[in-house]
């Protein structure tokens, strides 16, 4: 397994790939994401031109198999910035965690940890950042398309030193796979503080 770490253009190369992995991952069950390549082209070059972006890639004899992304929050949409700005917070001080996904196949190996490492790692590097931060949609327990075995992943997140912070709360849309066209999703934000 080779783990490698892009910044800005030189992710431009992977945007595929990582498009390819987003539309298969996130697929599942509580994204449940009926997405499009071009949305995803789209979506991704947002980290091609944030000069402090990070995507670490997993790639499996050259294929890529999982991949994480970060980068500032002050280059992220307004939906991600304005929960922040709400409470008045500087997202200029917050580095943002994009997506952590991974092949089935490959989970439970600790790449997931590895990609919060390397992430965190760059933040503190960067020198400007007093938080880390990342959103998850909310779906109700009863969801009909939960999994019997769906286990969240909360208690992963606070073994890393991530704290939900439920009145940190935005709302993006896109189509679930049921979903003739795309519709408002709430996510909350999980935080963990940037020691020096």
């Amino acid at each position: 397994m080779e783990i490698r770490l892009l910044h800005g253009a030189a992710i431009a190369p992977y945007i595929d790939d990582l498009a390819r992995l987003r539309l298969t991952v996130f697929r599942e069950f509580p994204y449940l994401y009926d997405g499009t390549a071009e949305y995803e082209a789209d979506y991704l070059s947002t980290y091609v031109r944030a000069e402090r972006s990070l995507v670490v890639l997993a790639l499996d004899d050259g294929q890529v198999v999982g991949a994480s992304t970060g980068l500032p929050l002050a280059d992220e949409t307004a939906e991600f910035q304005q929960p922040f700005l709400d409470q008045g917070r500087n997202p200029r001080k917050v580095y943002y965690f994009g997506e952590s996904v991974l092949l089935p196949a490959y989970r439970g190996q600790g790449l997931g940890v590895r990609f919060f490492i390397e992430r965190e790692a760059y933040a503190h590097t960067l020198g400007a950042f007093h938080y880390c931060a990342f959103c998850a949609v909310e779906r109700p327990s009863g969801h009909p398309r939960r999994p019997v075995d769906y286990k969240p992943l909360h208690g992963f997140w606070r073994n890393r030193g991530f704290m939900h912070q439920p009145s940190l709360r935005t709302s993006y849309s896109w189509r679930d796979l049921d979903e003739q066209q795309a519709s408002p999703k709430t996510l909350s934000f999980w935080l963990k503080e940037l020691l020096p």
